[in-house]
């Protein structure tokens, strides 16, 4: 994983994507080693939330062009599935994950955010999908996550223009939740992971599976989604050290995530 880096901190799992020399631009081998961080912090136990960040100034600068300069419509329709389905992995994972955008996440880099459960921002942050103005469509997914989570018309005005936005104007249409100055992005990023850690973690999974595949169906079949889960918690032992700790007016609660 020469690409990507993985610490701990707690039960938060850093991961960064590390080829600064080239803005974190996604070329296969980033994508590989993306891929195999995300099984190794998936099965890491001790693991609760992931924070995915970029090393030095960009997050991920987008899908490296001089890669697919050469690209024939076999090479491109490859590389698409290959990075779509990385981040289709990043987007299921049972574990949250906060995306602490501290520059660039420009194509790629913004399909890569969006492919994460929760976006925060630095002040410096740039997003867009500018791959028309390279002849080319998105391909790791932003033609279908932009629009379901800042709505068809924005994501049609963004992604047809080729259009740059600030921070600001990404937490104005939804695409990010909070904008932080630089120095304070990662232990904000960090604390909000640590906030969810404190929870039953049991709940927090079954809790994100539901949102995910809800947003794929009708409000009937994911409220079946959810009483599925809504019965799988309250058979916890989490559940009932939750509920005993609120009736006993305990602030320390002992979750043993079972």
């Amino acid at each position: 994983m020469g690409f990507v880096k993985i610490e701990k901190q707690g039960h938060v799992g850093i991961m960064t994507i590390s080829r600064p020399e080239a803005l974190n631009a996604l070329n296969s081998a980033v994508l590989t080693d993306l891929d195999t961080a995300i099984d190794a912090v998936e099965n890491d136990a001790e693991i609760y939330v992931v924070v995915l960040t970029g090393d030095g100034r960009s997050f991920v600068a987008g899908a490296d062009i001089g890669e697919m300069k050469g690209f024939s419509s076999i090479d491109g329709k490859r590389f698409g599935i290959h990075g779509g389905g990385v981040f289709l992995k990043l987007e299921n994972m049972s574990k949250p994950v906060i995306a602490a955008v501290n520059g660039f996440a420009l194509g790629g880099g913004c399909e890569l955010a969006m492919s994460c459960d929760i976006r925060l921002a630095s002040e410096k942050a740039k997003f867009g999908q500018p791959e028309v103005g390279l002849g080319i469509t998105p391909g790791f997914g932003g033609t279908q996550r932009l629009p379901r989570i800042v709505g068809i018309s924005k994501a049609m005005e963004l992604i047809l223009t080729a259009k740059v936005i600030g921070a600001a104007e990404a937490k104005a249409i939804g695409l990010v939740s909070e904008v932080y100055p630089p120095e304070e992005l990662m232990p904000k990023a960090i604390e909000m992971a640590n906030a969810i850690c404190a929870n039953a973690q049991i709940a927090v999974c079954e809790s994100k599976k539901c949102i995910r595949m809800g947003m794929q169906t009708d409000i009937r079949t994911g409220s079946a989604f959810e009483a599925e889960a809504f019965g799988v918690t309250c058979g916890t032992e989490d559940k009932n050290e939750g509920m005993g700790a609120f009736l006993e007016k305990r602030t320390e609660k002992n979750f043993q995530n079972r």
